[in-house]
């Protein structure tokens, strides 16, 4: 046992959930580690403005958000790591992770790989993936400056990054699918004072990307479904907005339970199906996908972990008492 990494929990992703939680076990001393693949701070990273975080009046930058719970994480002495885990099995007492560091071993985990953008699965949008095809504005929206842009989607990140997006486009085409916005009233609102920069295209479908021969995208074809024909928009790039799925694909094969679009599910507790391992966050069944249920969710799940990790070493100091011998004839 004395060659096994162990801690006391690893946390798995480092978006605004675990970052939370580690601020919390930290400073009780309790040894954390995070594994993040992507970037450390998640989608909240790569989100242009947060309006709706409490204690910031005036709004705050994604980047800056995430790097403030970074920073203070860190303070404390949280451990994160940039790598992946790609399954989690018990092991005894303890749940073994297979990592992109080797295995790694912890007395508990959360789980708090949140969720990534949904693709649309048409023809051209692999191909042209990082090439014309993007699904974070505040990324590479700077590249289409003085540029033709194509957005899809109809909910809150569609209009707010087609509004990002015209700090740099000369003319945005929003694509709908249906016959109205799933966007709130207030994005709505704001929507209609970029009439000069974006056009609004109900009902119509996203059939496929198309290109040239250097590879960059050119257009956009779809179906107006009000009358049937199809449709083309002349465009230099593609910002897809239609959601956003569950990072639970390393789960598949354990024993944790996954809802029917693959979250994960758990107590009132935030404990999985599998003792010692909890989850918080966007990847958290009935998760309301807001960056403040995000860091009260990772805050609840820092203390129900101490409370698990207490009730162990209890467990463990706590010789059991032994049978007494049935000595009746």
């Amino acid at each position: 046992m004395s060659d096994k990494e162990i801690h006391d929990v690893v946390m798995i992703g480092a978006g605004p959930a675990a970052l939370t939680a580690a601020i919390y076990t930290t400073r009780e001393d309790i040894d954390t580690v995070l594994y993040e693949k992507g970037v450390i701070g998640g989608l909240a990273a790569v989100t242009d403005w947060v309006d709706n975080y409490p204690g910031f009046p005036k709004g705050i930058s994604g980047l800056d958000l995430a790097q403030g719970l970074n920073e203070q994480a860190e303070r404390f002495g949280a451990d994160i790591r940039l790598g992946e885990v790609f399954k989690i099995e018990e092991e005894g007492k303890l749940k073994k992770l297979t990592t992109s560091d080797g295995e790694v071993y912890a007395k508990s985990v959360l789980i708090a790989t949140g969720s990534d953008y949904k693709k649309i699965g048409v023809p051209g949008e692999q191909e042209f993936y990082g090439r014309g095809v993007h699904y974070c504005a505040t990324c590479d929206g700077a590249f289409y400056r003085d540029k033709r842009l194509v957005v899809v989607g109809g909910g809150n990140s569609a209009v707010q990054e087609a509004i990002f997006l015209t700090r740099f486009a000369t003319h945005i085409d929003l694509l709908v699918r249906g016959d109205k916005m799933r966007a709130s009233d207030i994005l709505q609102q704001e929507l209609k004072s970029h009439t000069d920069k974006i056009t609004v295209r109900m009902n119509t479908t996203t059939d496929e990307i198309v290109g040239n021969d250097e590879g960059k995208v050119t257009a956009v074809k779809g179906t107006d479904k009000v009358t049937g024909k199809p449709v083309e928009f002349a465009t230099d790039g593609v910002f897809v907005f239609v959601g956003l799925s569950p990072n639970t694909e390393f789960l598949k094969e354990t024993d944790i339970e996954l809802d029917e679009i693959g979250m994960v599910v758990t107590d009132s507790s935030l404990e999985t199906s599998m003792k010692g391992v909890f989850a918080a966050g966007d990847v958290r069944s009935g998760a309301t996908m807001q960056i403040a249920s995000a860091t009260g969710e990772g805050a609840t799940a820092a203390l129900m972990i101490r409370k698990y990790l207490e009730d162990v070493e209890k467990h463990v100091m706590t010789p059991p008492v032994p049978a007494v011998a049935d000595v009746t004839a």
